[in-house]
């Protein structure tokens, strides 16, 4: 027999896992169908409309008041937005403590945006990060100076931390100086990670990091991870993703900064005199400074501050091309988001990078130093760059390659040399006086006598011309006529050639009377015909005046089609008629002119379109009716006398719809509130907005040259500034890694007066800080030294003068220094020259509270005085004051006494010299002190010094004024104390006082008690009348043997009680310890007795758990069977 196998698939013998095969019928498959058919019918709140529900009022309320908490808190107030439409590059620094890889990730990024390796960076870097965002790079020194700068003018700031060892004090120091100056965007990033060789204590770093990082910043702040290095460099991917990270940032503006111009150097130029600086090489220089302008609008003239050297004034400015430029400016068509690789520039000037640079007056060329990594697919069209580095690397100089140089006309002949040709010219005989005399022509000479006629005064120059050189040809004997001869040949006729020169060129452009009326023939076109002949001959004998022959060919034959002007004549028409009139109507009008259309047939369409524009409309306000027809009327009959310009349908048409558009939003801001009604910080928005739009529609088309005279350089312009008087040492010393900011300054920011701050210690700082020490302040663009006067504010707004900052409070603080506008933050350094290890260098913090031309300080001041006469509630005071007029002004003055008696001052006594008369409001006491409390004005030091930092080379520090602590301590002098602030012990014998004695009527009145005993006295008078006994010898040695004798009994009853009572602790320690033992012995007997307790109970339960299930076994045998 056949056995028929069924058909086998070998696919199903693949690995590949089916998928699983769903039902379509049955009672499953028809629940799913349900389920998914509801779903899309109803939504999950219909379905389901407890689960959405509200469950709890309370939290319900609260989460809806936090959701509204964050949402109000995460607003701002809105601000006119002032970025220019092309904005300045933004500054990225790059800030921590060394051996960080700070200049590594420098590196890396300009790498990762522009594909070049740059081996030594100094100074900023700018660069494109995209189509329309530009960065500028730069590395800040670990000096506290250059911190603060940066900090001023940064945009973003990344934080490297190296992870292996921890933040570090410069991590936090910055973050306060942020704090202080706007506290720009802060992106951390932890280095050094490929140390950690355990993955836990990777992780567990990173969490408490980011934590700490958090807490100093603000939560949520974020922190990039670089894991290591490959070959000295950091991980290309993360490099990108830090890249991008940075090129979509936003950025919001700081106050300071929007209100203040200032340029951040990435060039400077010297332009003192040569001769100057030879002379004198210490002089002060003119330099110019070359940057992007940040913040608002700078003018010419206007005062700036440098920072590290001081306040100036700008000599001139002028806006370069930008050296850097987006590429929407250069013409850039890529339809790409991302850039072109031809897009990607850099410019790092100080770094030797930037190709060509454009100055006002100069070029500057760096072809040598800037390394591409050219493609080699490519074309090869260097030659430009081939020349100019050809031309750098020159070591002969033009005139001395000319004489090495060569030409051979015939090969069979030896090439001629351009030293043989000098040396035939040198050798002829030719006088080095010669005076070169031109054979002049008949022409020539008809020009020159025409010319000596029209000109005198050009006669009389050339007279004074050879009679110069008539006295360098003393050899030489010539007439003087032949010498006016040769001397005004060049110069013969110059009205008459300067006329025909000018005739030609009008000839040459075209006349728009020519080409409406035809050629005329008149007799100036003849003379210019009849003088080409003369245009051919030379102008002075030197030159040759060239002529555009193809140009008047051209001429020639676009005249022969003319018609003939001269052989009919023009009749005049007569404009008065409105038929002539008619006949040029259609010239003036532009429009498109068809078979079937005609200007008077559009105009009636147009009429048409704008009467069916707007309908018949009712004014609900006014209640005042306004019809279509009237409207168009009017303007119809306004518009007949202007000419009319008929415009295409569809333009019409698209305006008609942007006027409608435009009225309907206006309508919508007017009287639409929206979804929850409109609120104050909406309208804000749109006032805002409003005047943004305002501002940008201002100058918006304007020639650059006009609109600086209305509104100054505009922020993202390159400039170039002039500054006079700079200090040599600038040049000198001048270094790429320190910044140089040329901040604006407002006006009434360059005067100096009083200051008041409110100033509070840092936390961190480990001193107090004392008044009058002298501290280094940093406020507005300036770093500054001065001397504070520390104060706080009474309640009767009085400023009194305190010692020391108090601890963890704001104090006030009054110094003499720049005025600055209130609310700017401010920071304070201990000795700005003084190398801190350990410590924190922030010293204070604050911001400026008022600013004035007065100031009032106060100390209090304790007078006192003692009585030398006392009456019964009168006493005179001496010793207080030192004359009469001191007494005079303390007159009414409040006096109080040492046990609280309080008085005033009444008049002044005439002897002795500032006595005075006193009342009291009791009797006082000649032992009493009297004293008197003051008040006196303490004067602010007026001592202002700006830190020149970046006048000083790289080994010195700035150094200030230092303390008489710090003076006394380096030169080792010994402090000589004050022997009134010294403490001493005071010994004050026991006043002894009189006996009290009252009077006889009292004493009757008085118990039996408080009256005086007189048995008392009688009993002391007789102890003290007795008369001392002298004892025998003998009895004097028994006594003192019996002295003897209770010395030595009472000292071995005291090494009795001695060892008593060490017998006593030992017994009590023996006891204590017999106890303990005991203790635990019994807590040992307590533990082994409750384990076999849990022994037995648990033996005990395991058989009744045995017993039940031999007896539900038995159930069950009897149930089965």
């Amino acid at each position: 027999f056949t056995v028929r196998l069924p058909h086998v698939d070998m696919d199903e013998f693949d690995d590949k896992k089916k998928a699983h095969k769903a039902s379509h019928s049955g009672r499953k498959a028809e629940k799913k169908k349900s389920k998914g058919h509801a779903k899309d019918e109803v939504s999950a709140r219909a379905r389901n409309p407890k689960a959405f529900a509200i469950q709890n009022v309370g939290k319900t309320e609260r989460s809806v008041r936090r959701k509204e908490d964050i949402s109000e808190k995460r607003k701002r107030l809105p601000t006119v937005d002032r970025t220019p439409l092309e904005p300045p590059p933004y500054i990225v620094a790059i800030v921590g403590p060394p051996k960080v890889g700070k200049s590594t990730l420098l590196k890396c990024l300009v790498r990762n945006f522009t594909k070049e390796t740059l081996s030594d960076i100094q100074g900023p870097v700018t660069l494109l990060s995209g189509k329309r965002r530009r960065l500028t790079f730069i590395e800040c020194p670990n000096d506290i100076q250059s911190m603060i700068d940066v900090a001023k003018i940064a945009d973003l700031a990344l934080i490297l931390v190296d992870a292996s060892f921890g933040f570090e004090m410069e991590v936090f120091e910055f973050l306060d100086i942020c704090r202080v100056h706007g506290f720009p965007k802060i992106m951390g990033i932890l280095t050094h990670l490929d140390s950690f060789k355990n993955v836990k204590v990777l992780r567990r770093t990173k969490k408490f990091m980011k934590h700490r990082f958090w807490t100093e910043v603000y939560q949520g702040a974020k922190l990039f991870y670089l894991s290591g290095t490959i070959r000295g460099d950091y991980h290309k991917t993360e490099i990108h993703n830090l890249g991008r990270f940075i090129s979509v940032l936003k950025f919001r503006p700081l106050l300071w900064r929007e209100s203040h111009p200032y340029v951040f150097a990435d060039r400077i130029e010297d332009l003192t005199d040569p001769e100057i600086l030879r002379k004198n090489p210490k002089s002060d220089r003119k330099i110019s400074i070359y940057g992007y302008l940040r913040g608002t609008h700078l003018k010419n003239k206007s005062d700036i501050h440098i920072a590290g050297i001081g306040d100036f004034s700008i000599a001139d400015v002028s806006f370069l091309p930008d050296p850097c430029p987006l590429p929407e400016k250069t013409g850039s068509t890529s339809g790409k988001r991302s850039l072109d690789e031809r897009d990607k520039k850099v410019y790092a000037p100080m770094s030797g990078v930037g190709g060509i640079v454009y100055d006002k007056d100069a070029v500057y060329i760096d072809a040598g130093k800037q390394k591409k990594q050219k493609n080699k697919k490519a074309d090869d069209d260097d030659s430009e760059e081939e020349m100019v580095e050809a031309m750098m690397n020159n070591e002969l100089a033009f005139d001395e390659k000319m004489g090495e140089s060569e030409v051979q006309l015939f090969s069979n002949f030896a090439p001629i040399k351009y030293s043989d040709l000098k040396e035939e010219e040198v050798g002829d005989n030719v006088p080095p006086s010669r005076n070169r005399r031109k054979v002049v022509f008949d022409d020539e000479e008809k020009d020159m006598e025409i010319g000596e006629e029209e000109g005198s005064d050009e006669e009389d120059e050339a007279e004074s011309i050879d009679e110069d050189e008539e006295d360098f040809e003393d050899d030489m004997e010539i007439d003087e006529a032949e010498e006016l001869e040769s001397g005004l040949n060049w110069k013969s006729d110059l009205a008459k050639k300067a006329s025909e020169n000018f005739y030609a060129r009008q000839a040459g452009t075209k006349s728009l009377r020519k080409l409406v009326y035809g050629q005329e023939n008149d007799d100036k076109d003849k003379n210019l015909e009849n003088e080409d002949e003369a245009n051919k001959e030379e102008i002075g004998g030197m030159f040759k005046v060239l002529r555009d022959v193809e140009g008047e060919k051209s001429k020639k034959k676009s005249m022969l089609n003319q018609e003939d002007s001269t052989k009919f004549t023009v009749k005049l028409k007569d404009w008065s008629l409105e038929d002539t009139i008619s006949s040029i109507k259609d010239c003036f009008v532009t429009g498109k002119w068809k078979d079937s259309e005609d200007a008077d047939e559009l105009l009636k369409l147009d009429d048409m379109d704008d009467d069916d524009e707007y309908d018949d409309f009712e004014d609900l306000e006014t209640g005042e009716v306004h019809k279509a027809g009237e409207e168009a009327k009017e303007n119809k009959d306004s518009s007949n006398d202007q000419p009319r310009i008929v415009e295409d349908e569809k333009e019409l048409r698209k305006k008609r719809i942007e006027r409608k558009k435009e009225l309907k939003r206006k309508f919508d801001l007017d009287y639409d509130d929206g979804e929850g009604g409109k609120t104050h910080y909406d309208d804000l928005k749109r006032e805002v907005e409003q005047q943004t739009l305002l501002n940008r529609k201002e100058f918006d088309g304007m020639d650059d040259e006009v609109r600086i005279q209305y509104e100054g350089y505009r922020p993202g312009m390159y400039l170039r500034c002039e500054v006079e008087n700079i200090p040599c040492e600038l040049i000198t010393n001048f270094s790429p890694s320190n910044p140089l900011i040329l901040g604006g300054l407002l006006s009434g920011e360059d005067q100096i007066g009083f200051v008041q701050l409110r100033l509070k210690k840092h936390r961190w700082y480990p001193k107090i800080l004392k008044n009058k020490d002298p501290i280094t302040i940093s406020l507005g663009w300036r770093r500054f030294q001065t001397i504070p006067v520390l104060s706080i504010q009474d309640h009767n707004m009085r400023h009194r003068m305190i010692k020391y900052t108090p601890q963890h409070l704001h104090c006030d603080a009054h110094i003499w220094g720049p005025i600055t506008p209130q609310g700017n933050g401010f920071l304070a350094v201990r000795t700005s020259g003084e190398v801190f290890k350990d410590n924190f260098r922030i010293a204070a913090t604050g911001s400026v509270v008022e600013m004035d031309k007065t100031t009032c300080v106060v100390k209090k001041l304790k007078l006192t005085g003692a009585p030398y006469q006392i009456f019964r509630k009168t006493a005179f005071i001496k010793g207080m004051f030192n004359s009469a007029l001191e007494v005079a002004k303390f007159e009414g003055a409040a006096i109080r006494t040492v046990s609280g008696l309080r008085g005033q001052i009444k008049k002044c006594l005439s002897s002795p010299v500032g006595a005075f008369r006193a009342t009291f409001e009791d009797k006082i006491l000649m032992s009493d002190i009297v004293f008197v409390k003051t008040w006196y004005n303490v004067e602010i030091p007026k001592y202002y010094v700006p830190i020149t930092n970046l006048l000083l080379s790289q080994d010195e520090k700035w150094k200030g004024m230092r303390t008489t602590g710090q003076i006394k301590r380096e030169k080792q002098i010994q402090n000589a104390p004050n022997e009134d602030s010294i403490y001493t012990e005071i010994t004050r014998e026991p006043k002894v006082f009189s006996d009290l004695r009252i009077p006889r009527k009292l004493q009757k009145d008085l118990p039996y008690k408080l009256k005086p005993k007189h048995d008392t006295n009688k009993k002391a008078s007789i102890e003290s009348k007795r008369i001392p006994l002298l004892m025998e010898p003998k009895e004097k040695k028994i006594s003192d043997q019996m002295i003897m004798l209770k010395k030595v009994f009472e000292a071995k009853q005291d090494k009795t009680s001695k060892d008593t009572s060490k017998r006593i602790q030992e017994l009590i320690k023996r006891k204590t310890g017999e106890e303990e033992k005991k203790f635990k012995r019994q807590k040992e007997a307590r533990k082994r007795v409750s384990r076999t307790l849990s022994q037995a109970e648990g033996k005990r339960q395991k058989m009744l758990d045995k017993g039940m299930a031999g007896g539900d076994g038995s159930r069950n045998g009897k149930r089965r069977r």
